[in-house]
């Protein structure tokens, strides 16, 4: 791409995007502009801005995200109770759409006609950057290495590296053999003896949780204060998106909540083994669903639900700015208008147990007609007699027709 004149570069400042900086530079011929997003994955990025200028970079954007990251794109996903493939909770895909769209933002900015990331040619991650920048930005031109070097190994990039004096961070101590990708969300693990998906994952691997052999012996319990599906509130104390789901993390994590080994189908064709630690989100999903079960309608929660996975896989296939996913959302934010109310779980071991759930102003939940007990004739029971004989009726028609 020699008519490359100024790329925007998603940066982290570790080894393969300090070695695609010097790589565009060289093979492109072009001006390099990074960007480096915190999301909450726990480690410092405004090193990424020394390490940037010492390869010659003078427009660096260092972005916090994390309130952005969590109200406009992890709440809204939940609102949906989003789950792909019945158990992953999409921590890796709906942070992509963010960074697609900042990636845009900052290339509007500085007048750059292309992007470029260091998502690796067999994963999902390079189809949703590049989805949500071309729906952002149709004339946008996209570099994406992986696809056109050579460097294929980590051997090679360090060779790269060292031929080219780009300064690389050499961890002390263990390398983790496995690849990582964290968020405020989650934290995902790849690679290593996790390639054989019949072994077992290590205990060491995990970060942010314990086992739940050794959570604690007492219970914890948790109040979340929701308003219109979100939570605003953690044992009556108010709290911002990402202080919400930055407390929940460290109270599941701290019981063992919210760790997961699956294989996936990905979006380019190939099954892939994932580990995953979740524990703000498993917390999430099992509260969002009790205060949903009080507050909606049955035929609204049981529409949603219906339409949750093809939600999921737009998320997950990189569509989150796709029309489709704009419409499916209006739907659930309208859905969500009166999910207001208090939800009470009791966290053990590993598990979420919701053990309350009440809603003073929009709970359609009736203790007089659902009673056991006289309900003075708030329910007509003779009623239900009319209502299976009508329901039974196409029934007792084509079992007359097997006689």
């Amino acid at each position: 791409m020699s008519d490359t004149k100024k790329v925007v570069l998603a940066y982290s400042g570790g080894l393969d995007t300090s070695v695609i900086l010097k790589w565009l530079q060289d093979e492109h011929d072009c001006e390099v502009v990074t960007f480096t997003a915190d999301l909450g994955q726990g480690e410092e990025v405004e090193p990424a801005r020394a390490k940037a200028q010492s390869l010659g970079i003078k427009e660096i954007y260092i972005d916090d995200l994390r309130e952005e990251f969590v109200r406009d794109f992890v709440f809204p996903m939940f609102r949906a109770n989003t789950i792909y493939e019945g158990e992953y909770l999409l921590g890796t895909s709906i942070a992509r759409p963010l960074i697609s769209k900042r990636l845009i933002e900052i290339a509007n900015e500085t007048g750059a006609d292309t992007i470029s990331h260091g998502a690796t040619g067999k994963g999902n991650d390079q189809v949703r950057f590049e989805l949500g920048a071309y729906a952002l930005r149709p004339d946008i031109k996209v570099i994406a290495p992986w696809r056109e070097w050579d460097l294929n190994s980590r051997k090679k990039l360090l060779a790269y590296a060292k031929q080219h004096g780009i300064p690389i961070e050499m961890k002390k101590g263990k390398v983790s053999p496995y690849s990582m990708d964290a968020n405020l969300l989650h934290i995902s693990y790849e690679g290593g003896i996790l390639e054989d998906p019949w072994n077992e994952p290590e205990e060491d691997m995990w970060r942010w949780s314990v086992s739940p052999e050794n959570a604690p012996e007492q219970a914890t319990y948790l109040e979340l204060t929701y308003q219109q599906g979100d939570i605003v509130a953690i044992d009556g104390v108010a709290h911002s998106p990402a202080e919400v789901l930055a407390k929940l993390n460290a109270i599941g994590g701290a019981n063992g909540i919210g760790r997961l080994d699956i294989v996936e189908n990905r979006y380019v064709g190939m099954k892939a083994r994932g580990c995953y630690e979740t524990p703000g989100g498993t917390i999430m999903m099992r509260a969002h669903r009790a205060i949903e079960s009080i507050t909606l309608d049955r035929e609204v929660a049981h529409l949603k639900d219906e339409l949750m996975p093809r939600y999921a896989s737009l998320i997950y296939n990189g569509y989150w700015w796709s029309p489709e996913r704009k419409m499916l959302q209006a739907m659930i934010d309208q859905s969500q208008l009166n999910v207001n109310g208090k939800v009470n779980v009791k966290l053990y071991k590993g598990n979420v147990t919701v053990v309350g759930r009440m809603s003073d102003t929009d709970s359609l939940f009736d203790e007089a007609i659902a009673t056991f007990e006289d309900d003075e004739g708030a329910y007509n029971q003779q009623d239900a007699e009319g209502f299976i004989k009508l329901n039974a009726l196409r029934l007792r028609i084509a079992a007359k027709k097997l006689k």
